[in-house]
Order: C-alpha cells, then sequence, then structure tokens
C-alpha cells in the first residue's frame, strides 16, 4: 500500500478521497487554490499545498504544479478524482513518466475509451451493444453526411469524439438542417476539447440512462457492481441518480454487466470505471464509457457495501480484488440529489457565504459535502457544494428517507436547488419510477416560476 497519496481535485470528492486515505492508514496530501483556501479537506490535512490562484486553468488543470506538489511532499500517487484531469491521458502519462502511480486506468485506457469513436469501436468488438450509427467520425463529404443520416433515420444527434458532461452535441430532426448542425458541432468540439471529429448516432427519443459500474485490478479480474439510473437530466447533466434501476429485470442486467466485464478484460482496463447506456424498449445501447469514479458511486456503494474509492486506491496500488462476482450482493434501494449552489428554478449560480449549515442524519442517510457554517462558495467551479444519498429496503422506504432528509436540510446565505428536490420527491411520475432522460426538462417546462 502507497504511504502516500496527493489528491488532485477538490470539493466533496477531494474529502471523500481523503476520508478512504485515513481508513487505509494513507498520508492524503490536499492541494487547493486560492479560492479553496478555507475549504473542509484543507483544515483537516495533514499536509496541504496552494497549487495556484483562482482560475482552475492556473490551479487544477496546471499538470507542472500538481506533479510538483507531488514532488516536493514525497507522494508515491495521484488520485485525480472526477473532472478536472480525470480523463485526461496526457496527465496520466505525465503523472507515471514523473515516478507516480495514477489512480485509474493507463493513459492507452484512457485514450481509446476517452474518444468516443475509439470507445463505440472497441465496444462494437467486445461485442457491447451501440446506439445505430455512423461507423467512425463523419466525413468530410456532405454527400456522404446525408447517405449516413438517412441510413440511420432521423432524428440524429451530432456528438463531438471527444466531448463530455453534456456538452458537444445537437440534435437534427431534418435533412435541410443536417450540414449546418454538423459544421457547428465540429467548431464548437474544436473550440472545447480540441478535436473537432464528430460522429452520428440515432437519437432515440425516450430512452433513459443507466449505466453499469465496474472495477478491475491489473490481473485481469473484473467485475460489475450492479447499476444505477441517472435519466433525472437537466440539459444532459445529472441531478438525481438511484441504484437499481426500477423496472429492469435483473436478467437484463446480467447480461449487459457480463458484456462490460468482458471488454474491460479485452482492453485491459485497470481500476473504477462506468459505462454508460441508453435504455429503450428493453434494449440496452452503449453511448460512452467514464475512465474514472462518478459523481453518483455513493448509490452504489450504499446497495453494495463496496467501498469504491478505497479498492481503486488498493487497486493502484497492484492488490487483487478482494472480491469476485459472486460475492457481490444488492441489498435494497439508494437515491442521490445532487446539493447545487442555484436558484432551484431558474439555475442561476449562486455562490457566496454560507451563513447556515445544518445538514440531515438518521438511519440510512449519508451526506457527502466539504462545506460549513460560514464557508464562502467561491464563484469559480461548479456549482455542486454535496450530495444527500439515503439507503432504504425498498425503493419506497429510499423515498420516504429522502423526503425526510430534505425536509431536515438547512442552508441559509445562499440559493440551493433543495426546493426543487423536495418538490420532485413528491412528483408521481418520479415516485412511480422509470421516467426517461427527458422528463425533468419537461417538468420544469410544466412548472415555470
Amino acid at each position: 500500500m502507497f504511504k502516500k497519496i496527493l489528491v488532485a481535485n477538490r470539493g466533496e470528492i477531494a474529502l471523500r478521497i481523503q476520508r478512504a486515505c485515513r481508513e487505509l492508514g494513507v498520508r492524503a496530501v490536499m492541494v487547493y487554490s486560492e479560492a479553496d483556501r478555507e475549504a473542509k479537506y484543507v483544515k483537516l490535512a495533514e499536509e496541504a499545498v496552494c497549487i495556484g490562484p483562482a482560475p482552475s486553468a492556473l490551479s487544477y488543470l496546471n499538470m507542472i504544479a500538481i506533479i510538483s506538489a507531488a514532488e516536493v511532499t514525497d507522494a508515491e500517487a495521484i488520485h485525480p478524482g472526477y473532472g478536472f484531469l480525470s480523463e485526461n491521458a496526457g496527465f496520466a502519462e505525465r503523472v507515471e513518466k514523473s515516478g507516480f502511480q495514477f489512480i485509474g486506468p493507463s493513459p492507452e485506457s484512457i485514450r481509446i475509451m476517452g474518444d468516443k469513436v475509439s470507445a463505440k469501436q472497441a465496444m462494437i468488438k467486445a461485442g457491447v451493444p451501440c446506439v445505430p450509427g455512423s461507423e467512425g467520425e463523419l466525413p468530410d463529404d456532405p454527400v456522404q453526411v446525408r447517405r449516413i443520416a438517412r441510413t440511420v433515420g432521423y432524428p440524429v444527434i451530432i456528438k463531438a469524439a471527444g466531448g463530455g458532461g453534456g456538452r458537444g452535441m445537437r440534435v437534427v430532426h431534418t435533412e435541410a438542417a443536417l450540414l449546418n448542425a454538423v459544421q457547428m458541432t465540429k467548431a464548437e468540439a474544436g473550440a472545447a476539447f480540441g478535436n473537432p471529429s464528430v460522429y452520428m448516432e440515432k437519437f432515440l427519443l425516450n430512452p433513459r440512462h443507466i449505466e453499469i459500474q465496474i472495477l478491475a485490478d491489473k490481473f485481469r479480474n473484473a467485475v460489475y457492481l450492479g447499476e444505477r439510473d441517472c435519466s433525472m437530466q437537466r440539459r444532459h447533466q445529472k441531478v438525481i441518480e438511484e441504484a437499481p434501476a426500477p423496472g429492469i429485470a435483473r436478467k437484463l442486467i446480467e447480461r449487459i454487466g457480463e458484456r462490460c466485464v468482458a471488454a474491460c478484460k479485452k482492453i485491459g482496463y485497470r481500476g473504477a470505471g462506468t459505462f454508460e447506456f441508453l435504455y429503450e424498449n428493453g434494449e440496452f445501447y452503449f453511448i460512452e464509457m467514464n475512465t474514472r469514479v462518478q459523481v453518483e458511486h455513493p448509490v452504489t456503494e450504499l446497495i453494495t457495501g463496496i467501498d469504491i474509492v478505497k479498492t481503486q486506491i488498493m487497486v493502484a496500488a497492484g492488490e487483487k480484488l478482494p472480491f469476485t462476482q459472486r460475492q457481490i450482493e444488492i441489498r435494497g434501494h439508494a437515491i442521490e440529489c445532487r446539493v447545487n449552489a442555484e436558484d432551484p428554478y431558474s439555475f442561476v449560480p449562486s455562490p457566496g457565504r454560507i451563513t447556515m449549515w445544518h445538514p440531515p442524519g438518521g438511519p440510512g442517510v449519508r451526506v457527502d459535502s466539504h462545506v460549513y457554517t460560514n464557508y464562502f462558495v467561491p464563484p469559480n467551479y461548479d456549482s455542486m457544494i454535496g450530495k444527500i444519498i439515503v439507503h432504504g429496503d425498498t425503493r419506497d422506504q429510499a423515498l420516504a428517507r429522502m423526503r425526510t432528509a430534505l425536509g431536515e436540510t438547512v442552508i441559509e446565505g445562499i440559493n440551493t436547488n433543495i426546493p426543487l428536490h423536495r418538490e420532485l420527491m413528491l412528483d408521481a411520475k418520479f415516485m412511480g419510477g422509470g421516467t426517461n432522460i427527458h422528463y425533468l426538462e419537461e417538468w420544469l417546462g410544466h412548472h415555470k416560476r
């Protein structure tokens, strides 16, 4: 096991990794920007290093500053968390060339799975079902582009090969709008991701977003930890996640889970990863793989009893997975609400000082957050300030616990989306389970304030 790990991230995930290190008896070095000097995990740190000013380009995305911090503190490994540099193959490569262990997959795996086109090709080879679409990157010839769209059938969606986080995609309903949409997406992809390649997929009308969590070690052992339903989204950003997915037969989950495991073994994947699928009419269609820990990993931890972050660290240290597929049991139901510092209905960010922070408690309630009373939420980063996660024996019990937890939560001084979550937990369709990825946007359209 490592003696010291540098945590190259901020916010609730930095605190989550710090806690996992403590349990493993590993020293955690926390890095922070000038805007995050007062964060809880910095105050709790045995060692902390300021890596630059507030803008993430000068701090959390500054590879040289992060690797230098690892060097001066004698860290042995770097955990990238999620976002920032977590899926940057170039960063993983630099970490390893500098003599540190990257807590995640190999740079090669990140490269293959980070490019949506090569990921799709790898999955087709591994027998994982994919959304019908272009074989690879769209050609420059407009005649061929039109031909591909006619073969796939409208509506289609144009996606950036290097995209992520809900950016770099455009839905096209008619041939007249096709070429303009392709050009606009290419321009956006080049500017945002440094890769102008785009590809085309069939736009499924009412799918659900289902993902399979996997863990793999360097000895080609791999397991899947059930599934999550992340269909409650706004602008491709997840708002509520739950596990297991309501109303999907276990046999279907087992079949797709086994294919994901086979794909991991085929590409020699190591660490934690998530296969994301669209699910419609009893069929799964692969869309992308996230080669890192996910924001929503706690719902899987609560239904399996497996600590995903600790396992990531153990696997990176060269240990074998401490369990087999047969030993993994799914127990009960878990739901997660992302708590964002924003207006609950206009979604305008609401940075500022938290004058009162009272998190919920009670049976089956977990709160992952780095904030506290008098903490200043900086305006420089993502608006998520925490997550409320509940576990119950049944989905109905989990819903009841979440309603209680949200009712107990007090956050004053800034706006948050807690009122929105309170309403959604009483929504008849959501309570019934199985809503599709468009449901929340439609709900918001009907509930305009």
